[in-house]
This record gives structure tokens, C-alpha cells and sequence, in this order.
């Protein structure tokens, strides 16, 4: 099955000939080579570019492990491409496969393909794409190793309403095996629960977890895996790596320490398995360095971490929020509002309260709540005053299961149902 990944495929399109270097960032097996090698191909064909004219590689693949050496790769390309009178499209799958453990563990030593890739923009008649699963690599040297010349797109596993669209389901059945299994592509091709299962589960083990152990030479493996699952089982609480590596050592029998725990940390997040969600105190406009809150990337990678045992839906809807929001393109971020109250003797004591997200994206701003069930008074309560206290012009929504048709309460506050949110790109701005 073919899924269509438009928004994707739209913003490859528009940046054709750009003289930039094309780069595809996400994790493992969320759809980034059947978006160059199929869907952008198949694109290039239908439009009049000739097969030959597009030289694709896929790095990962044994088959083509000489051109991991950057300049075995380069030669090889520039061969492809010597007719100056025609236009080559070249795509590379995985091109951390082209770069060394030394130097990916050694940020002093220059990294050889940075400078193939540079140099193939030097040739008017080349087009250039790649593919990667890792950030370190690819995302924060972007803009530095490649002096300005690397262009950005990340793909994610299925949106909600890409998975609900390809599956064929109705939106409430779709929403049910959504917030199980999540949105790794693949999925749709399996029939039963135990083929689901088993195929997240060996994504973690034999694609994320290797991948992390071979390319950063992890000495303690059990340490990773241990980490792994308190992220996943704390997704929604704010955590740091002292907090996390008390957890591990207390599971495991083992002494680790925070130092330990940041540095892998770092490797999940440059995996593209975590992303990492900061505290921003509103009124005071300042970032807290921690605490902060990881979401898993895919919430079906989470569930069957912890296999399937802890299904907290309030932490599930929470996670599907976050990862829609960043899908769309949003910075998100925990809200901090300090509030001053009085207490039962009269006295006036501060106090934070949390909005779940602040999303930024070019001038917009949202404060946004998530809740699961918004029935009772008490619950309605708790999520208002946060965005209550905060006295901008930004405006503030809670998106629950609760409500029907979308409106605006006397607060100035939009009410979304969850599927009318996960469903329309539009709705925070109704």
C-alpha cells in the first residue's frame, strides 16, 4: 500500500532547483525513502524527468557499502552525471551510513561527506536529495556545516488523519487503533494484534536500539533499554536526568549517574525516538533548563515499549496532541504561570501552575490544554485557571474528547473536540 505523504511530497516539489542540498530528516522506518524513492520519483516521472537521469542510493543497503566512502561516492556521482547538457536528480537513502563512528563521536573532526555534498552544488546540472536518521548529524549542523546550503524537511510517522484516510476506518475506530498502535506506516499492512506488536517491538530492538549501540559504542546497553522505558512510562511528567538514572539504578541494581543518563538522552533524541518539550515561564519570558518533558515520537512505539500495560488515556491523548502539533510544524514548549494566592490563614503565597502546550509557529501563538474528560466541575476548574492567569492576547484552547461542535466560551477560550482538532489543520484559528 501506497501511502500518500502530500505534505510532505509538496514541500520537496517547491524546493526543486533551489541550489540547496535537500535534507530528509526522522526516524527509522516513518516513511522517508518511500517519500524520495517512490512518491518524489514517481512525481519526476510523471512530470517528463527520464529514469536514467535520476541516480538513487540507498546507503543502508549492503549492496552499495563502497559508496559509504564519502569519496568513492562522490566519484561515483560525478561519473553518473558528466553531460553537462542534461539534469540529474540524486537521491541518497541513510547517509549516516557514510560517516564514522570516529567522526560522530568527535565533533573536532571534519566530517569528509559535508564537503562531497557541498561540492556536488558546484555542478549546475545536479539536483541533490538525502535521506537521515539522525540529528546530530543532520539537523543542528544544518545550518553551519552546510554554510547555509541545507535545506530541512522532517517527516513523521502518520498524522492522525493520514492514518484514519489510508486505513479506511470510521473516525472513532481509527482513533481506538490510532492510540494504540500509532502511526509507523507499515502497520497498515498488517492484519492482527500480535503482527503489530511484534513489528514495534522489533523496530526498538533490531533497527533503534542497534543503531544506537553500534554507532555511539554504548557500554551499558541495559542502562539504555531501562532509560527507554521510564521515558515512556513518565510521558506527560517532567523528569531530568538525576530523576531518571534514581529509576534506573533502583530497576537495574545498578550505579549509573546523571552525566551518564544526559549522554543518552541526547542519543534517543538525535535518534528522532524522543523529542524533548522545555519549561517557559509566561509572565517571566524566560526557559527553565529543567526540568522538561520527553514525548515518544510515535505513541504505538510507546504503548508496545511498556507492552500495552500502562494505558493511561489522558498521557495517550496528551502525546497525540504534541506530536500532531509538532506534524504541523509548531516550537511546543510547557507552559510556567506563576499565580500569587492567599491561603487558609490569609496569606499570600505563590504558586505555578502548567499549561500543557505553548505553540509557536512565525507569529502565531496558542496556549493549549489537554484533557481527556472536561465533565466534571472540579476538572473544568483545574484546566481554566492556568490559561485564566495568563493576561496576553494569545489565544487559549482546551481540546477534550468531551465536547461536540467546536465554540467559544465567555472567557474568550475556543472549546475543540479532539477529532475536530486531529481532523482540521484550521481549527485553532476558527
Amino acid at each position: 500500500m501506497l501511502i500518500k505523504r502530500d505534505r510532505y511530497l509538496n514541500k520537496l516539489i517547491r524546493k526543486e532547483w533551489n541550489g540547496q542540498i535537500k535534507i530528509i530528516t526522522g526516524i527509522r522506518r516513518a516513511g522517508k525513502s518511500v517519500l524520495l524513492f517512490e512518491l518524489f520519483r514517481d512525481y519526476l516521472i510523471q512530470k517528463g524527468v527520464k529514469e536514467s537521469n535520476i541516480i538513487a542510493l540507498a546507503l543502508d543497503d549492503v549492496i552499495n557499502e563502497k559508496y559509504r566512502d564519502p569519496y568513492t561516492l562522490s566519484a561515483y556521482i560525478r561519473n553518473r552525471c558528466s553531460d553537462s547538457s542534461q539534469k540529474y536528480y540524486v537521491f541518497l537513502d541513510e547517509i549516516q551510513y557514510a560517516v564514522s563512528n570516529e567522526e560522530m563521536l568527535h565533533p573536532e573532526t571534519p566530517i569528509k561527506l559535508y564537503g562531497v555534498l557541498i561540492g556536488f552544488l558546484n555542478l549546475k546540472n545536479i539536483d541533490v536529495y538525502v535521506t537521515g536518521s539522525n540529528s546530530k548529524l543532520l539537523s543542528e549542523d544544518v545550518q553551519t556545516e552546510f554554510r547555509g546550503r541545507g535545506d530541512r524537511i522532517h517527516v513523521y510517522p502518520l498524522s492522525f488523519k493520514e492514518y484514519m484516510e489510508a486505513s479506511g476506518l470510521s473516525e472513532s475506530k481509527a482513533y481506538d487503533e490510532y492510540s494504540l498502535y500509532g502511526g509507523m506506516p507499515r502497520l497498515l499492512q498488517l492484519d492482527d494484534d500480535e503482527e503489530k506488536y511484534n513489528y514495534l517491538n522489533d523496530l526498538f530492538e533490531e533497527i533503534y536500539f542497534k543503531d544506537i549501540q553500534e554507532r555511539y559504542k554504548i557500554k551499558l546497553p541495559n542502562v539504555l533499554r531501562s532509560m527507554t522505558d521510564d521515558l515512556c512510562s513518565s510521558v506527560g511528567s517532567l523528569t531530568n536526568a538525576s530523576k531518571i538514572a534514581d529509576a534506573v539504578n533502583t530497576h537495574l541494581k545498578v550505579k549509573t549517574n546523571s552525566e551518564t543518563i544526559s549522554k543518552y538522552l541526547s542519543y534517543l533524541t538525535d535518534s528522532f525516538l524522543f523529542s524533548k518539550a522545555e519549561r517557559y515561564d509566561v509572565k517571566g519570558k524566560r526557559y527553565f533548563e529543567y526540568p522538561a518533558k520527553y514525548y515518544c515520537t510515535d505513541i504505538g512505539l510507546r504503548n508496545i515499549r511498556l507492552g500495552l500495560r500502562q494505558q493511561d488515556k489522558p498521557h495517550i491523548l496528551e502525546s497525540i496532541l504534541y506530536n500532531e502539533l509538532r506534524i504541523r510544524g509548531y516550537a511546543v514548549d510547557v507552559g510556567i504561570v506563576n499565580i500569587t494566592e492567599k491561603n487558609a490563614e490569609g496569606k499570600r503565597t505563590k504558586k505555578d501552575l502548567e499549561v500543557d502546550f505553548i505553540a509557536h509557529l512565525g507569529p502565531k501563538q496558542y496556549y493549549i490544554q489537554s484533557a481527556l474528560n472536561m465533565d466534571e466541575e472540579e476538572k473544568e476548574k483545574k484546566e481554566l485557571r492556568p490559561l485564566l492567569a495568563i493576561q496576553d492576547s494569545f489565544r487559549k484552547v482546551v481540546i477534550s474528547m468531551s465536547y461536540g461542535k467546536s465554540w467559544i466560551d465567555d472567557y474568550g477560550v475556543l472549546r475543540l473536540n479532539v477529532l475536530d482538532f486531529l481532523l482540521d489543520e484550521n481549527s485553532l484559528d476558527r
